[in-house]
């Protein structure tokens, strides 16, 4: 009897130690189940698609920022520049280089800006220290030395921009800026050829 017993108490308790066991494992699958965020994919894929949106509108290289900056304000120059010749030269054939430069240099600012629209980027709005001394000392002269001074700023300056130009159009990684400066070099070397016959007919 007490055998019986003893077998009877031994069976009970591995009973309840299986039981036990059972509801363990199925206590930690449920808590593993409930431990997995449900949108964890989601908000893996969003973050992709945000990095990849902002790699995107970042794809200008330091020279085409450089380049971008340089020809707008030396558009604007240019521009100014020629204003103040077409009202102030004496030479008629500086006054039609003058009037030359405006139009055309404003064309080509317009370009730019349209450009930069098209890519969220911020061009300069005015001339930097540099070019706008030279055009206070060009405002200050009057008569011969105004022309003299003048076709000769716009041909070291058309050298220079030449060269930006021929660079961007090499080195460039934006394809549209790349095209707009490929395509804007013949008329700078039509205008540097217009500066320097300028020049020659300054007295």
């Amino acid at each position: 009897m007490k055998k019986s017993i003893v077998m009877l108490l031994a069976v009970a308790t591995v009973m309840s130690c299986n039981k036990k066991e059972s509801t363990t494992v199925n206590e930690s699958s449920d808590s593993m189940e409930m431990s997995t965020p449900t949108d964890s994919t989601p908000v893996t894929s969003d973050s992709v698609s945000t990095s990849a949106n902002s790699s995107a509108a970042v794809s200008l290289n330091d020279q085409d920022k450089k380049f971008a900056d340089a020809a707008a304000k030396g558009s604007m120059m240019e521009v100014m520049a020629g204003k103040l010749a077409m009202q102030n030269a004496t030479n008629a054939t500086v006054k039609t280089l003058a009037e030359m430069m405006v139009e055309d240099h404003t064309k080509a600012n317009d370009e730019l800006k349209q450009w930069a629209s098209a890519n969220s980027y911020t061009l300069p709005s005015a001339v930097d220290a540099d070019q706008q001394k030279k055009y206070d000392e060009l405002k200050a002269k009057k008569g011969t030395e105004f022309d003299k001074m003048y076709t000769d700023m716009m041909v070291n300056d058309h050298k220079k921009t030449i060269a930006d130009f021929k660079k961007e159009s090499a080195e460039g990684s934006e394809t549209s800026l790349k095209a707009f400066a490929s395509k804007t070099i013949p008329a700078l070397e039509h205008h540097l050829m217009e500066s320097e016959t300028a020049k020659k007919a300054v007295k």
